[in-house]
């Protein structure tokens, strides 16, 4: 049931979850924790964000001075333009500006842009926002908005799920730093598990694999089970619980550099809190030359060939550590072609004969 929002984001095009700002502060605190300076003097550009309501703009924004930014964009995609149509309402802010316009506010993206101290109070905030309408509907993919890509160093945002493939595609066009949220099963999309194999990108410092709640747009279609941990967590209303969410990043973070506290393959069969490890030890795949791990904190520290690990140990992994080899093909598209035999059509690892889950390969440093 955690992953049915997702379901629902893909199938309706419902891409309109807004994240929290304690999620969006957790998660940057970290960076700063592991690099104070990691935005100082850099451009940040917030895509697909709606900034009049958006708690990257605010976030960003409030934290202009102290973070040292040079300068803050963020864009928004026309109300038109969006699939899952629903009843949108321009901001005061928006309405009260002598460019307000009643059909562009529905046909036309908007750019909101921060860099100076506009209203002459000797500092640089969430007041001294700049906007006008884009000349387009504000769709990532278009010139207009790829062109502020060009210009900013660093891109944060939480793109459309049901487009989450080519958002990233759009940003690895260029070399840039980023951070965005996204489905964790995507980690063994043929487009993202590349990535991750090759240290080009890891999973964030916070949040995944964990619940996080998302604001929604009035009449969205929610949960009911969803709506009610959300309002649990104390957000209480048009607000759902994504259980699979997860942050994306190439930005380096302290948590990423703390190797596992593991015990060895002895100790586990002994000791372990698994049933399962305790009674069968570690089983031998039936098609692929590697030992099945089903639980990360399983993982024994003294076996120096290939193990089979669930997607959740990203949420642990330490490259100095470990090395990833590869992945159980996803979805049946053939991606990795069996792991270790190029020419294999095995989609998924089986122990006499019954499938195990999606699976990543790694092995000890």
């Amino acid at each position: 049931m955690a992953n049915q929002n997702l379901s629902n984001a893909k199938n309706a095009k419902n891409d309109e979850f807004y994240t929290q700002y304690a999620d969006i502060q957790k998660e940057m605190n970290a960076y700063l924790d592991y690099n104070p300076d990691v935005f100082r003097g850099k451009t940040i550009l917030l895509p697909c964000d709606d900034p009049e309501w958006s708690n990257f703009t605010k976030f960003f924004a409030q934290n202009f001075e102290r973070f040292g930014l040079k300068k803050l964009i963020s864009t928004s995609y026309a109300p038109d333009s969006k699939k899952y149509k629903y009843g949108y309402q321009p901001s005061l802010f928006e309405t009260k500006n002598p460019q307000f316009d009643i059909e562009k506010t529905q046909t036309h993206g908007k750019i909101f842009i921060l860099e100076r101290d506009k209203s002459g109070d000797g500092k640089i905030d969430v007041e001294d926002l700049e906007w006008k309408y884009l000349e387009g509907d504000g769709d990532f993919h278009s010139q207009e908005v790829t062109l502020l890509k060009s210009e900013a160093d660093i891109i944060i945002t939480n793109p459309p799920f049901s487009l989450f493939r080519e958002f990233l595609a759009w940003i690895m066009e260029t070399e840039k730093q980023f951070s965005i949220i996204g489905n964790m099963n995507a980690i063994t999309y043929k487009e993202v598990f590349p990535l991750i194999k090759d240290n080009k990108m890891w999973l964030g410092a916070t949040g995944n694999g964990k619940d996080m709640v998302f604001a929604v747009p009035e009449g969205a279609v929610v949960n009911e089970k969803d709506r009610e941990k959300a309002a649990r967590l104390g957000y209480a209303g048009n607000y759902t619980r994504l259980g699979n969410s997860c942050w994306y990043t190439n930005i380096e973070h302290g948590r990423r550099h703390q190797p596992l506290p593991l015990m060895t393959m002895e100790e586990n069969i002994k000791f372990s809190k698994h049933k399962e490890i305790r009674e069968r030890g570690y089983q031998q795949y039936d098609n692929y030359e590697a030992i099945e791990v089903p639980f990360t904190d399983a993982i024994p520290s003294d076996y120096k060939d290939v193990m089979g690990v669930p997607i959740s140990f990203l949420d642990k992994y330490c490259p100095d550590q470990f090395e990833i080899i590869g992945a159980t093909e996803s979805e049946g598209k053939g991606f990795s072609k069996g792991l270790f035999d190029s020419q294999s059509t095995v989609t998924q690892p089986l122990i006499n004969g019954d499938k195990r889950y999606k699976r990543l390969f790694i092995k000890k440093v």
